[in-house]
């Protein structure tokens, strides 16, 4: 027991850059690991080694190599936790965010959940997926392994048989549960499937698995989105408040519950119900930003940093691999549309304004305030955008206090102009004296004609950003199928007044396919 005890002080800290697979197995006693008790001994408490005795086959890439990747350590060091039983509600809630083929399946559906399963960790597993036939293939999965698997079969006899009635006959081995002859169950379904009730004679999950529980966007929507989400709320995280709960998957729409949970995890936003389920949200990003101002891949054998750099600008990467739904088709923005200031440095400063798409409530449901801070330059003739910020204040002191920050903050800004369409009497007595000019502005031609009007000046390169504007960006490149487009709207306002444009006629038919 002490070797496995010093091998997870090992692992503890190291990264894909830093893990050497040699020197990590020369902790073990190849006497041990030759002997069916000492590999038990020395897995118990070892996800990483259980892998690499019983399922190297999953792990080794198309040339054979033996390589992992920052996340794989992370899952590893995470699913250790579940050895000791959970003691309060909602305590072991995760969820994990990581580029596409990092291989989440592989180690969230098979090998982690086989581990808990031949140690006793886990006695209920339950794993839900977009479709049935997508759950039912990772049971498949897991079903083969204890039938064809001969070292597994050989140390763990009673997880690799089926359990039998007085009659002979299997208790349950079938495409959608498999009940083992030590009583541990593996159920598969999938995520509109009814699922309330799920039990086995009294007991109930303690691992419940979501992998990929939303489907590709071509086939989904937010109102789609919302009740998958009430699914998971009302219908599956109720099956056993005490279960261990991980979500794993990858980012297929703005707004969608994985998108809500990377915005989580990097500390934009957070969606109510993540906190009030009691979720803790793990992203992985493709490109790690080191203290030293250098970067390195996150699986640097399966993708080179020369690769990730040299896709970084396109949709895929932002999509498959950064979790960031830019990847997403909207309609008119895309990253290339997107610069920034070259080797002379940002354009000098004629005039600054900060504008505000401000909403009406701070209600749950409700929209954001749109706040930008936009800048013209009289020598190059065209705008930065320096900030792009939204937030979810209710119209009072909160927001007053909140746009006279950002004033403080940058002292060029001459003028406020703020959008009015809504609770002009509401914004009257919000931004009363204020130590600039406020400028209120109605909007009256349709919102995609406006943001047609912002993109041509973007494309013919009149619009830079000080930065890498993330929220804006997202919000641009997913318009107008993005959730929210507070940003778009603030930042469009300011360079529509600085750069002008003649307004185009809009027929009523065309008028309302835009609302």
């Amino acid at each position: 027991m002490a070797t496995a005890v010093r091998t997870r002080g090992y692992l503890d800290g190291l990264d894909a850059e830093t893990f050497d697979l040699h020197a990590y197995l020369a902790k073990f006693d190849p006497r041990l690991l030759a002997e069916p008790e000492g590999r038990r001994t020395l897995t118990r408490l070892d996800p990483l080694l259980f892998g690499l005795v019983y399922l190297r086959h999953h792990l080794r890439d198309a040339e054979g190599r033996l390589t992992f990747g920052d996340a794989h350590l992370d899952w590893c060091r995470a699913a250790r936790a579940w050895v000791r039983p959970p003691t309060l509600p909602a305590e072991h809630r995760d969820a994990y965010i990581a580029p596409r083929n990092m291989g989440k399946s592989t180690w969230w559906f098979l090998i982690l959940p086989m581990w808990a399963a031949a140690h006793g960790h886990v006695r209920f597993a339950a794993a839900f997926a977009a479709s049935a036939t997508q759950a039912e293939t990772h049971l498949s999965s897991f079903k083969k392994e204890i039938d064809t698997n001969e070292l597994l079969r050989r140390d763990f006899q009673d997880l690799c048989s089926p359990a039998k009635r007085p009659s002979g006959s299997n208790v349950a081995d079938t495409q959608s549960m498999f009940i083992a002859q030590s009583g541990f169950v593996f159920a598969a379904r999938g995520i509109d499937s009814s699922n309330l009730g799920m039990k086995v004679g009294e007991r109930r999950p303690d691992l419940i698995l979501c992998d990929d529980i939303e489907p590709d966007e071509s086939s989904y929507s937010l109102d789609l989105a919302a009740k998958r989400r009430t699914t998971l709320v009302d219908a599956i995280l109720p099956l056993n408040v005490y279960a261990r709960v991980v979500i794993s998957g990858t980012v297929t729409m703005p707004g969608s519950i994985v998108h809500q949970l990377v915005k989580h995890a990097r500390g934009v936003e957070t969606a109510p119900w993540i906190q009030e389920e009691g979720f803790a949200a793990h992203y992985t990003p493709p490109i790690v930003k080191l203290a030293s101002g250098y970067e390195r891949s996150v699986w640097p054998a399966k993708w080179p940093l020369d690769y990730l750099k040299s896709i970084e600008h396109t949709r895929s990467f932002a999509k498959n691999y950064a979790n960031d739904p830019m990847g997403a088709d909207g309609a008119l923005w895309t990253v290339d549309d997107f610069r920034y200031p070259g080797p002379e440095g940002p354009d000098p400063i004629t005039h600054m304004m900060l504008s505000i798409d401000p909403a009406v409530t701070a209600k749950r449901g409700s929209d954001f305030t749109g706040l930008a801070v936009v800048s013209w330059s009289a020598e190059t003739r065209r705008c930065t955008v320096h900030e792009a910020i939204a937030v979810k204040i209710p119209p009072g002191e909160q927001l007053r206090e909140r746009v006279l920050a950002l004033l403080d903050e940058w002292p060029r800004i001459g003028l406020i102009l703020l959008e009015v369409n809504q609770g002009q009497d509401v914004w009257q007595a919000v931004f009363h004296h204020m130590p600039v000019r406020v400028k209120t502005v109605s909007q009256s031609e349709p919102k995609f004609v406006r943001a047609e009007g912002v993109l041509g000046h973007y494309q013919r390169g009149r619009v830079l950003h000080a930065r890498r504007l993330r929220e804006l960006e997202e919000q641009q490149c997913a318009f107008p199928k993005a959730p929210h487009d507070d940003l778009v709207d603030a930042v469009g306002s300011a360079v529509r007044r600085f750069l002008p444009t003649k307004s185009r006629q809009v027929s009523k038919a065309e008028a309302a396919s835009y609302l």
